[in-house]
């Protein structure tokens, strides 16, 4: 069947109509669309607590894993990680934070835990427990009834007690603030000098303690606190213990405890993924 240079020219009109209704339709879900996929921390404030792996004095790696986020999310970084710290200094980093920023940021991240390993921190607990009298009732009349009370151990000498001391006082200071964790990396040795002599985490510290057992620990804080943990021992990629992952880590022989540039690269984008799963502000 013929068709006629009128009929064609009337459908192709109509071709055109729809396509150009199509395209007018699409452009607006689009840019939502991308508003919607953008990276919820972008643009954001972002304090990070820490030990030498966050601390921008140290010369093991010239951008670290905070660097990449601010180039890649235009994150702004405020940075109060100290070389050789443990869990017990993040009220004071928390304290110097608050000076210089009071709540004028989005977010908190600590990195910290492996210090405590190598200082044999014991892991205590997290609890501590007593008989009290407290009024209840279920079908009766409310009356005093002896019950089982627990309280956050505030042991500034154990590990838990240390999260606990340090994570009360953010909570308190930072309530409508997101609070992250991040698990300690894998560590293998670390040599710099006689006087400091680290081996590699398949030994235990003095106690007798895994770095694992302290991993463990963080992981445990999620539920005790209500915040998030992002378990990078599991999640980086990073494995010193191998030659091959040499590569990421400041000296192959003397420091494979520290990152390089391409280790904190690894690590930045790792949690610029896991960052994705979490609201920055609220």
């Amino acid at each position: 069947m013929r068709i006629s240079p009128l009929s064609f020219a009337k459908n192709y009109a109509i071709c055109i109509m729809k396509y150009a209704l199509f395209i007018l339709f699409l452009l607006p879900l689009t840019a939502s669309a991308q508003q919607m996929i953008q990276h919820p921390w972008h643009g954001k404030r972002v304090a990070y607590f820490g030990d030498s792996i966050t601390d921008p004095r140290n010369k093991a790696a010239a951008h670290k894993y905070w660097y990449y986020l601010q180039e890649w999310l235009q994150i702004s970084p405020y940075v109060y990680g100290v070389s050789g710290r443990q869990w017990n200094d993040i009220p004071r980093q928390t304290d110097k934070c608050w000076q210089e920023h009071a709540d004028s940021l989005d977010a908190i991240i600590i990195f910290m835990g492996t210090n405590d390993f190598n200082n044999n921190v014991p892991l205590g607990q997290w609890y501590q427990e007593s008989e009290q009298m407290v009024e209840a009732a279920r079908g009766e009349p409310k009356h005093l009834q002896k019950r089982l009370q627990r309280l956050p151990d505030m042991n500034k000498d154990t590990f838990r007690g240390r999260i606990n001391i340090a994570l009360d006082k953010l909570k308190r200071l930072y309530p409508a603030k997101q609070i992250v964790l991040l698990t300690p990396i894998h560590r293998a040795g670390f040599y710099p000098n006689e006087n400091n002599w680290q081996p590699t985490e398949q030994y235990a510290n003095k106690i007798g303690l895994f770095i694992s057992d302290y991993i463990q620990v963080v992981k445990e804080a999620a539920n005790i606190w209500a915040v998030p943990v992002l378990d990078w021992s599991a999640t980086s990629g990073l494995y010193p213990l191998h030659d091959e992952h040499a590569q990421y880590f400041n000296d192959a022989a003397t420091d494979r405890l520290h990152p390089n540039d391409t280790g904190h690269q690894r690590l930045a984008r790792t949690l610029m993924y896991q960052l994705l799963a979490l609201p920055c502000t609220f």
